[in-house]
């Protein structure tokens, strides 16, 4: 009979190196600065912070500037920035909510936001990519556009959503949770896979990190990234429907500074502003931490001014912190 031997005990360690977990120090900063923001907001008022309610208020305001988010990951790990993003979010609220598309029913609404997002997305990355125009000038251009687009349609005026079908969806709840919470779980969830699983996102890695190295190694670089702006935009897109639903409305401010929150939860997030670098966790977690201190300021009645100014301090800090570790890392 053969005998049967059992595998050397060396072998074994590293067997058991494959279930081990690395938790990143970042993300574990990140994290204990989310929960130092609870603890203050249950110490300032118990009676309100924890509650379900307030919770569910929390994440309903996470979700559309989350989904914008995660589309401003994928630019910012490419190497590249967006602007525009704000605009492009009232823009297709406007476009989605005309008298128009409405007559149409809702699913006509739904393709009408997602697919003005998806344009002015990829006008985006079409100019950066193959116009060589830089990514900066490119999407402010379209951020001007895109806002004085949206006021000629609407005429400055607040457009009411009149299809009951579209407001029952977007505003109801599944298993006891906001539809909004769920659509930005999905989203989230996509974007991850999309960044970590698949060919896609080891490319939008590889180019934030050395486009030309990329191109060297095969990569179309210049496609790769017109469809990362394509990607923003369609995030845009999602997020429009979710502002349009919570205020029942579409209008041209709708988005107002999404641009700039959205960068600041990314850098919140550890993604390094030079692109190669990044995680979607970090980006919820840096969500996360500016809705629940703009929900501590709202919930003390204190000044927006003074909420403005906390996040200027937040996002300086983030910056420094990651100049001071890359300087760490590639040493003096």
């Amino acid at each position: 009979m053969t005998e049967i031997q059992a595998p050397p005990q060396e072998a074994l360690p590293a067997e058991r190196k494959r279930f081990t977990f690395s938790a990143d120090p970042r993300l574990l900063g990140l994290a204990g600065v989310l929960v130092v923001l609870c603890l203050v907001g249950q110490f300032t008022r118990p009676e309100l912070f924890f509650t379900e309610s307030n919770i569910s208020t929390i994440l309903r305001l996470a979700a559309a500037i989350g989904v914008v988010s995660v589309g401003m990951t994928f630019v910012i790990i490419s190497g590249g920035i967006d602007l525009s993003v704000g605009s492009m979010v009232g823009l297709a609220g406007v476009w989605l909510t005309t008298l128009a598309t409405q007559s149409y029913g809702p699913w006509v609404m739904v393709l009408c936001g997602l697919a003005v997002g998806l344009g002015c997305g990829l006008v985006n990355g079409v100019l950066v990519a193959y116009g060589k125009v830089v990514p900066f000038i490119a999407t402010l251009a379209m951020y001007v556009s895109a806002r004085g687009l949206a006021e000629r349609i609407s005429g400055r005026r607040t457009q009411v959503v009149a299809d009951q079908d579209f407001l029952a969806f977007f505003r109801g709840s599944f298993l006891g949770i906001p539809t909004l919470i769920w659509l930005f779980a999905l989203v989230f969830a996509v974007g991850w896979v999309v960044l970590n699983r698949t060919t896609f996102g080891r490319r939008t890695y590889a180019v934030g990190g050395n486009a030309e190295a990329s191109r060297l190694a095969g990569i179309n670089v210049k496609r790769h990234l017109a469809l990362v702006y394509g990607v923003a935009g369609l995030c845009c897109g999602i997020a429009a429907l979710m502002v349009v639903a919570r205020t029942t409305a579409g209008a041209s401010t709708n988005g107002m500074f999404y641009e700039l929150d959205a960068i600041a939860a990314v850098v919140i997030g550890g993604t390094l502003l030079t692109g190669g670098r990044g995680s979607l966790i970090g980006t919820l977690v840096g969500v996360l931490i500016f809705t629940v201190l703009s929900n501590i300021f709202t919930l003390n009645n204190l000044d927006t001014d003074i909420q403005n100014i906390a996040k200027g301090v937040i996002i300086v800090l983030a910056v420094l912190l990651q100049f001071r570790a890359r300087k760490a890392r590639t040493g003096p």
